[in-house]
């Protein structure tokens, strides 16, 4: 017992000195030129979706099997990656049930700044609308959760509901 008391009395508890992995600027240490043809994608809820099942869900919906590679990065994926990186995509969205009397472009262009910053409006006023629906391409923080719906008090008083389709989001939850 004298022993393993010196032997932990003798310890140091100072610090060596960390000396910084210096990376060697040669083709073999950088992965670019390999994977230049990579997706690089961000799951929207990290704590709850698996990084590692995402590879396998791809090669499905992609039909590229034993072709898709996956490797779960950090949150640091460039090396030095703006404030905003991936925190943004463009997404085209369908507006439903907007009330006939306020079939405008202001309208449409406030009810889609609420869902994110308006890049492309598809809807001519001067034009018959053939759809139920208008078309709005925007620019989507996608930190914030997907907005299905939106209640719409008119002037008159009267509610409604405005919906919103995101085209090309799959399995959206609603809950977080």
């Amino acid at each position: 017992m004298a022993n393993i008391d010196k032997a932990i009395m003798s310890l140091s508890l100072d610090e060596e000195e960390d000396v910084p992995f210096v990376v060697p600027n040669l083709p073999k240490y950088c992965s670019c030129e390999k994977n230049v043809m990579s997706i690089m994608d961000r799951t929207l809820n990290p704590e709850c979706q698996n990084m590692a099942d995402l590879s396998w869900i791809c090669q499905g919906k992609w039909q590229v099997y034993n072709r898709v590679r996956g490797v779960a990065l950090s949150n640091r994926w460039v090396e030095r990656p703006p404030e905003d990186y991936l925190k943004f995509m463009p997404v085209w969205i369908q507006i439903r049930n907007i009330p006939v009397n306020y079939y405008t472009e202001a309208s449409i262009y406030d009810l889609v700044d609420i869902i994110g910053k308006v890049e492309e409006i598809a809807f001519d006023p001067e034009k018959p609308q053939s759809k139920d629906y208008v078309r709005v391409k925007v620019k989507f923080d996608v930190s914030k959760p997907v907005r299905i719906s939106k209640a719409v008090i008119l002037p008159t008083e009267e509610t409604t509901t405005v919906w919103y389709d995101f085209k090309r989001i799959q399995k959206c939850c609603y809950n977080c």
